[in-house]
Parts: C-alpha cells; structure tokens; sequence
C-alpha cells in the first residue's frame, strides 16, 4: 500500500509540473516592462519569441508614442536611425498571419501586431505597440458598436470604462499578449515630448528585448 501511494504521489508530481506562458522583458532607460504573451496567439507569439532570442530587437527604437494612444516599436531601420529621421517603413520582408479572435483585446496594456493595410490583416514581421489608451463610456463603445459591428462583453466593457484601452482597434489588429509589469515605464515612454511624425525627441531605445526564463510549478499532495 505505501509503494503504491508513493507512485501515485511521483505520478502526481510529474503530471502537476508545467510551464507558464512566454514572458518578455525589455530593458529601457527607464526601467523594464515585462509582457505575458499568449498562447492562442501561435504565430505571432512564437515569431516575437524567434526574434528575441535571435537578440534581433536589441537597439531598436519606440519610435512612435502618443499619449492616450499606443507605444509602437521594432523597425529595424531605427537601429541606425538620424535625429528627426522619419521610421515606420522597416520591415523583415514577411508577415505573420493575423490571429484575431474575440477573447483578445485593446485593453491598456495590451500586446499588438503593427500593420499596413493587408487585405488578410497579417501583421508586421518585427514592429508591434502596447496600449496606452484612455477610458470610454457606455455611450461611446456603443457607437464604436455599431460601426464596427464588434460585440463587448460585460466584462470587456467593465475594463474599457474603467481602466481603459483602444477598443477602435478591435477586430483590424492582432492582440497577442499583455504587459504585466511596467506600464508605469509605458506611460513615461508615451509622454515624452515628441515631433510632428509622433517620433520622440530624444531616442528611447530597447537596450535589451529577452525571453526570460520558464519556471517549473509542481504540486504536492
């Protein structure tokens, strides 16, 4: 009896172990901002995840910040950027496919993909922005309601009038992760006087974009 329940205990502790979600951190000047990424979102997490690693983000610049608005970052012609030069235009020569779904969404802090106007709403290879939004009221996502044709849910709703985000945005864009740390360093960022092209004054780079490690849980019994 007592070899059985320590097996059954073992068969336990393996079965209990997983891993959490990719995790992203970027190092800037003024602190880090750490982002989960999800796991419905395949493509799109597992190509940020590619270049990460690949070190491909590193000196890349947030070359587009609007308060209230969005962070926008990783055209790799920001690396050897002029002062006042004009950016957004870089790109790796593919795109991803768009994984737009209902559960996702432009709520502050959220993770998206940067695109043009791709007929299939695939996204940038590289450039991606996090929300900073502003909040809405009933009325107001309501009309974006009914011309966007987009549903709300209770609870998505509940986080637009309360804590905000960019819900225009929903149902065009790839929303495929969320910071979990730092958005005090998101604001900051946003706020930085910047030119009429929304590029900052003084550049903010990425000094470093990793993976940081997955951590093991296990449960006990």
């Amino acid at each position: 009896m007592k070899k059985t329940l320590l097996t059954l205990i073992a068969c336990f502790i393996v079965l209990g172990s997983f891993a959490q979600k990719h995790k992203i951190k970027i190092t800037t000047e003024y602190g880090d901002i750490v982002m989960m990424l999800y796991d419905n979102t395949p493509k799109n997490t597992d190509n940020m995840v590619k270049l990460a690693k690949e070190h491909y983000y590193d000196s890349t610049l947030f070359h587009r910040c609007i308060p209230n608005f969005v962070i926008q970052g990783g055209d790799p012609k920001s690396k050897h950027a002029k002062p006042g030069e004009m950016l957004g235009e870089g790109d790796l020569g593919y795109t991803v496919p768009a994984e737009i779904n209902d559960t996702d969404y432009h709520k502050r802090g959220a993770l998206g993909v940067a695109r043009d106007n791709t007929p299939d709403k695939s996204g940038s290879a590289c450039q991606f922005y996090i929300v900073v939004g502003k909040k809405y009221s009933d009325a107001e996502l309501d009309n974006l309601s009914k011309r966007n044709g987009r549903k709300y849910s209770p609870s998505q709703r509940e986080v637009y009038k309360t804590v905000g985000g960019t819900p225009h945005l929903d149902g065009n864009y790839t929303v495929f992760g969320e910071v979990i740390e730092g958005m005090d360093i998101v604001d900051k960022i946003a706020n930085e006087p910047r030119d009429p092209h929304d590029r900052p004054n003084k550049d903010i780079q990425m000094i470093e974009v990793k993976v940081m490690k997955k951590k093991k849980h296990f449960l006990f019994f």
